[in-house]
């Protein structure tokens, strides 16, 4: 397996150099989207022909790593150590920002746990995206009745916790710059109470890719701001799970505070 981040760290080279299609594009969304949406394509021809296996994701994610880079985003990883497999597995819990997390963590988490991730049922009827999602056994959820989300969640997540599978939550309900505790729900302490296992907290910053304002995904791109992930230690649930649920909101809190700051 191709695992562009071997050590606990990772920071892009400042020899990293935009690419020639980007500048000319004067750095525009265009040529990102037109690279990003030409390799999820290769991955769904992947997943149709049965070949999409963990290596092969891994591979294609790597691509969007590079992608990125050369669009002139600086990616820093910390923490990578954390996600160690001997151990697992684990549910990640983490805030969401945008679509480079999606893009991305196949390359950062792969390489170090199996792992899947919950998604909105409707995305199956998308050609092609349907044989990966499915290739991924990902957990799809109606986003309508959340007590019916909720139960979905804990039975199928459970499922592939005890078959050695991690699984990825973004508790909060939408996309979000900013972390709003109030907005970010207890469904990852509560799979991990209720499965047996540990959580590993995920901050990231990935406002580097706006939200567009016809289509969300379709942002502007600023360079200006740098894209960071880190995995915390693995938290052990006890009791009603109030506390690992606070200490992952103060996980993510505090790195988002130092990271705007930089």
């Amino acid at each position: 397996m191709n695992n562009l981040f071997l050590s606990d760290c990772y920071d892009t080279s400042p020899e990293t150099k935009q690419s020639f299609l980007s500048k000319i594009t004067l750095n525009s969304r265009f040529y990102f989207f037109a690279r990003t949406v030409w390799i999820f394509y290769l991955v769904a021809r992947c997943a149709r022909r049965g070949l999409l296996n963990r290596d092969n994701q891994v591979h294609y994610s790597n691509k969007n790593i590079w992608t990125i880079e050369h669009c002139g985003a600086k990616i820093h990883l910390r923490g990578l150590d954390n996600l160690d497999a001997e151990n697992g597995p684990y549910v990640i819990v983490g805030n969401h920002m945008s679509s480079v997390e999606t893009a991305v963590l196949n390359a950062i988490i792969g390489p170090r746990l199996l792992f899947t991730f919950i998604f909105k049922r409707s995305l199956l009827k998308v050609p092609y995206l349907n044989s990966a999602l499915r290739t991924q056994n990902a957990i799809a959820v109606d986003r309508v009745n959340p007590r019916e989300d909720f139960k979905t969640i804990l039975a199928e997540g459970k499922k592939r916790l005890q078959n050695g599978c991690s699984v990825l939550v973004f508790p909060q309900s939408t996309r979000c710059f900013e972390l709003i505790p109030e907005e970010f729900n207890t469904i990852g302490v509560k799979l991990a109470r209720n499965a047996g296992v540990k959580i590993i907290p995920m901050a990231l910053k990935t406002d580097f890719l706006g939200h567009g304002k016809i289509i969300k995904d379709f942002g502007p791109l600023d360079k200006r701001k740098d894209i960071y992930f880190e995995f915390g230690a693995p938290i052990t649930v006890e009791g009603n799970g109030r506390d690992a649920h606070r200490q992952v909101i103060e996980f993510i809190r505090s790195r988002l505070e130092a990271w705007n700051k930089v």
